[in-house]
């Protein structure tokens, strides 16, 4: 199918690595231009170079988010670059429970998550009007509807994401200019892996040295009976931020397996 992307351009916030990664260069299979952003120049240069071999354009934007600043000026380099497809993928995650957590877990899982896609999409949202169409895309997580225990902060962080996906989508009625987000479940990347590892090296085993199948069934047990991929995201991303999707506006997209059940 084809999905009418070819010539757009796109800024995927945090695509130096996982997920983030795999949306670039999906999106640049379909023929789409990207902006990839990260905060090791190595790691971006490696993912822009994988995007450019499909015979895109790729560029590289660098900086961290959270400091002051630095999402509005990543924001203007994708005004300048021409996207009008923003993928707000960025945002931390770490473990805190009810019991451990503190006020500063919270700020920095909020600082982390929700304040730089609002300042990323505020910033390029004047040039998105202003061109008539536009797709901004967030990436939220199976959390929002199933608050992980061990994960209280991010939970509550990505929740607040989907709540302003809709405000986003109404706030934007009219101008040709589309809002949603898309939650994924349990994703194999590089991430997960390191969480499992951490797990292990503090005295818990799970996840440790076990198959997938193994995982699947003690940690995220879902109907698809499988782990998720980077690719099954970044399907859905592209689908999304393509002109097929004009009539899919202010959703949670959950790509997670069947594992949150149903609503």
């Amino acid at each position: 199918m084809d999905l009418q992307l070819a010539g757009q351009a796109a800024l995927v916030t945090g695509s130096s690595s996982g997920i983030g990664a795999t949306i670039a260069e999906t999106l640049a299979d379909e023929g789409c231009n990207v902006l990839v952003h990260g905060r090791s120049a190595g790691a971006a240069a490696a993912v822009a170079e994988r995007v450019a071999a499909r015979g895109v354009r790729a560029e590289v934007v660098l900086g961290d988010l959270t400091e002051p600043g630095v999402a509005e000026q990543v924001a203007l380099t994708a005004r300048d670059f021409g996207a009008h497809i923003l993928v707000n993928n960025a945002g931390p995650f770490a473990e805190h429970d009810w019991d451990s957590s503190q006020p500063s877990d919270w700020r920095a899982a909020f600082e982390g998550n929700v304040l730089p896609t609002v300042r990323v999409s505020q910033t390029l949202l004047p040039s998105l009007r202003a061109h008539g169409w536009g797709r901004v895309i967030t990436i939220g997580s199976r959390a929002v509807r199933t608050p992980l225990p061990n994960m209280v902060t991010y939970s509550a962080a990505k929740a607040a994401v989907v709540n302003m996906t809709t405000s986003l989508a109404r706030h934007l009625a009219g101008t040709g200019v589309t809002a949603n987000c898309v939650s994924p479940g349990v994703i194999v990347t590089p991430s997960m892996y390191r969480m499992f590892e951490e797990r292990a090296a503090a005295g818990g085993d799970e996840g440790a040295g076990r198959d997938e199948a193994d995982i699947v069934a003690e940690y995220a047990p879902n109907p698809s009976g499988r782990l998720g991929r980077p690719q099954d995201i970044a399907a859905a991303v592209a689908y999304l931020a393509s002109p097929l999707a004009d009539y899919v506006n202010g959703i949670e997209l959950r790509v997670d397996g069947g594992i949150t059940g149903t609503p």
